[in-house]
């Protein structure tokens, strides 16, 4: 019995030591207690998530007091102009374009440029300048250009598609109908260049001249100012061709026209006029010892002046037909082989 409870004391003051020790070691590796580590990374990711929480409502607190010009999102202040406004500003500008570019340049500008600038209105002001096309670029595109405006009750450009319809394109009927649409609105070059082909029976047969139609539309054109007009006039009262014969009004349409010319050539500026001798001396054949060289400026005594600028119709007559010859068939340009 004493044996037993040897042992059994022994065994109870194992036990007892082998708990302490099992303790102890839990207690040193820190079980038993909360890791800081653990608590620390989920106070930083409360953390950090709360500043980025705060930072973002920062963002989108400064994003709301950009201003426009930073966000690109201001308001274009072409876009708020009329319709009205930007045609009457076209209508200027077309009216006193020096060349087709000035008005090609604003069509490509942006989409509602080019839509307003086709406006009827913006046509029907568009200047001779403006209307300037060569021989050598002639197409169907600048054909149906010409003709959008003349539609819009442009006079230069029923006028220019007429001259070109009528002698290059041998379109007479058509020609012959835009220039009259152009005079019965007081175009004077459109009356005389209507006369011109009464004069000539162009078009036509020796039979259908008219030589009282003629001498009607050229009297019409003069009254407007026009200068050959009131030359051709006068030399049909001089001779008496189509009206009846009246030498001393003939006389007096001559020295008239000659005069206006002459205003004309005066008016002109001071580049034009010293770029070469304006001025001439050309005398009549009973007292001729040398030729003078330009347009007749008071013919009767003798005076010759340079030619004055061609109407832009008239110039591409001249290319049409000194240059090459065009194929009637499509009256596209073509060149001589």
């Amino acid at each position: 019995v004493g044996v037993c409870l040897f042992y059994f004391t022994l065994l109870f003051f194992t036990l007892s030591i082998f708990v302490c020790v099992y303790k102890g070691m839990r207690t040193r590796r820190g079980l038993c207690y909360p890791n800081p580590k653990v608590n620390m990374c989920i106070e930083n990711k409360i953390i950090k998530r709360k500043r980025n929480d705060f930072s973002g409502i920062g963002d989108r607190r400064k994003r709301s007091k950009l201003s426009p010009e930073i966000t690109g999102h201001h308001p274009d202040l072409f876009d708020s102009l009329p319709d009205d406004l930007v045609v009457s500003i076209l209508c200027k500008l077309t009216s006193s374009a020096a060349s087709p570019a000035d008005f090609v340049n604003v069509l490509i500008t942006c989409k509602r440029l080019n839509g307003l600038g086709h406006h009827s209105l913006v046509l029907s002001k568009a200047s001779q300048k403006m209307l300037t096309v060569k021989a050598q670029n002639w197409s169907e595109s600048a054909q149906r250009f010409l003709k959008q405006c003349a539609d819009a009750g442009n006079v230069e450009a029923c006028y220019t598609l007429g001259m070109i319809r009528f002698y290059c394109l041998q379109n007479r009927g058509s020609g012959a109908s835009l220039m009259a649409k152009a005079a019965i609105s007081s175009h004077a070059p459109s009356l005389y260049s209507l006369a011109v082909i009464q004069f000539n029976g162009s078009g036509g047969s020796k039979n259908d001249k008219d030589l009282r139609a003629g001498v009607a539309l050229c009297a019409r054109a003069a009254f407007l100012g026009h200068i050959d007009a009131l030359r051709e006039l006068g030399h049909c009262l001089q001779d008496g061709y189509g009206v009846k014969q009246n030498i001393a009004e003939g006389r007096r349409f001559l020295v008239q026209a000659n005069a206006r010319e002459l205003a004309a050539v005066l008016s002109m500026t001071p580049s034009a006029l010293t770029a070469g001798g304006w001025l001439t001396w050309n005398p009549l054949p009973h007292h001729r010892h040398g030729a003078g060289s330009g347009c007749p400026l008071l013919s009767d005594f003798g005076c010759n002046v340079p030619a004055p600028e061609a109407h832009p119709a008239n110039q591409f007559l001249t290319e049409w037909f000194l240059n090459s010859p065009p194929l009637f068939t499509c009256g596209l340009w073509k060149t001589r082989k």
